[in-house]
């Protein structure tokens, strides 16, 4: 605006203030497109305000407005029926206690499939073989730790023996007949889940574990880097032992890219529907859930366009050129994300911690349960139609 409009404009409001105790609220034209969106309220919260009027009220700027925009996108569009929706957790999350947040999503049909780092399992069957784990501090002395066998994860304390029982659980798990054979990570957890809900069951626990929860409703979950753990270390250990387990990795990258493209030209119903991705985190299993549509398109070549819906939570930065920091639309040049729908894909970014109990309640309470899609007991019929599409688009 040239120097002698902003005069104008000055004088104009400077003539209008002679007396300040009488001002009066000013009279605004509106002069762009970009001022006719809500405006920024300052309604007073108050103690009766819910978690839902909290987010779709008082989150109104930063990453409070993506968190806000994220649940809403999630709600009123991704949770429709004809999309198929992968989570994927990266960090310390089950040794948090966010297992609370995860299993409601798992049971209530809101996410579809998993993809998760080896060591969220790991802490995860803590809690279903009735181990406990304790709020501490950050500012400990880890040397007196290590003396009295107390393992920390920030702020999240527990003995020693916890780590030993759980890698002996896993050891003679691992030695069962059904575990002697080549499998994917999706195999592995469906069978330790059937196992940790008969335990859990055994043991009368309430609540039961991801793992325990993710089997009983058919929700495949995979570990892109399943050697990547405490888990993984003790497969290699049993080997040595005679065990003959071994994760088929090559499996995990074709059962996973068959889910989104039965996803996208099936759907629910045998007709074409929409995949979308809700990342907590970013790194090995961030890539792993993206690169299911470069796997269709560049590697199959089957014609697909990429992933309809992106919701992620993170703290990395773009800037440094990690995966964990890649945005929507740097993996819209992969192939990853649909070009079309990049206008609607939402990057918060903000610690899971926070973001995930906040997100999870607030889609209970503003969408019905959907149908469980029980895609770990469908992982045949999902590959046979890949099978089927890869030798079509190759012959």
């Amino acid at each position: 605006m040239p120097h002698r409009v902003h005069s104008t404009i000055k004088k104009k409001y400077e003539s209008g203030i002679a007396d300040i105790g009488s001002f009066k609220k000013p009279k605004l034209k509106n002069r762009s497109n970009y001022l006719k969106s809500s405006k920024i309220d300052q309604k007073n919260l108050s103690k009766n305000t819910t978690i839902e009027q909290l987010i779709e009220q008082y989150f109104q700027a930063y990453n409070a407005a993506r968190l806000s925009e994220a649940c809403r996108v999630f709600v009123q569009n991704m949770l429709d029926d004809d999309v198929t929706i992968g989570m994927s957790l990266t960090g310390a999350l089950t040794p948090a206690g966010l297992g609370s947040s995860m299993k409601p999503l798992i049971e209530f049909g809101f996410v579809d499939w998993i993809v998760s780092t080896g060591a969220n399992m790991y802490h995860d069957t803590h809690f279903a073989l009735g181990h406990t784990l304790h709020k501490g501090s950050p500012f400990l002395d880890d040397v007196r730790l290590r003396d009295e066998w107390v393992i920390r994860i920030y702020d999240v304390l527990f003995d020693a023996d916890v780590l030993y029982s759980t890698d002996a659980f896993y050891r003679k798990l691992i030695m069962l007949p059904e575990f002697q054979k080549k499998m994917s990570t999706r195999e592995f957890y469906y069978l330790t889940g059937k196992y940790l809900y008969n335990i859990e069951k055994n043991m009368g626990m309430k609540e039961h574990s991801v793992l325990a929860t993710a089997y009983k409703c058919g929700v495949p979950v995979y570990t892109s880097s399943p050697g990547d753990s405490s888990i993984g270390m003790n497969v290699a250990a049993v080997e040595l032992e005679g065990s003959r387990l071994e994760f088929d990795v090559n499996k995990d990258v074709n059962e996973t890219a068959a889910i989104v493209l039965n996803a996208k030209k099936r759907g629910a119903k045998g007709k074409a529907g929409r995949s979308g991705v809700l990342i907590f985190g970013g790194g090995s299993p961030k890539n792993f859930m993206l690169q299911t549509e470069p796997q269709i398109q560049e590697v199959l070549g089957i014609q697909e366009k990429g992933h309809d819906f992106f919701l992620q939570f993170t703290d990395a930065r773009p800037d440094t050129g990690g995966l964990s920091g890649a945005t929507p639309s740097e993996a819209v040049s992969w192939g990853k994300v649909d070009p079309d729908k990049l206008p609607g894909t939402i990057v918060c970014y903000l610690d899971t911690t926070v973001a995930m109990p906040l997100f999870t309640a607030y889609a209970l309470k503003k969408h019905k349960p959907r149908k469980l899609k029980r895609l770990a007991e469908k992982a045949d019929e999902l590959f046979d139609f890949l099978m089927k599409e890869y030798k079509k688009a190759n012959k």
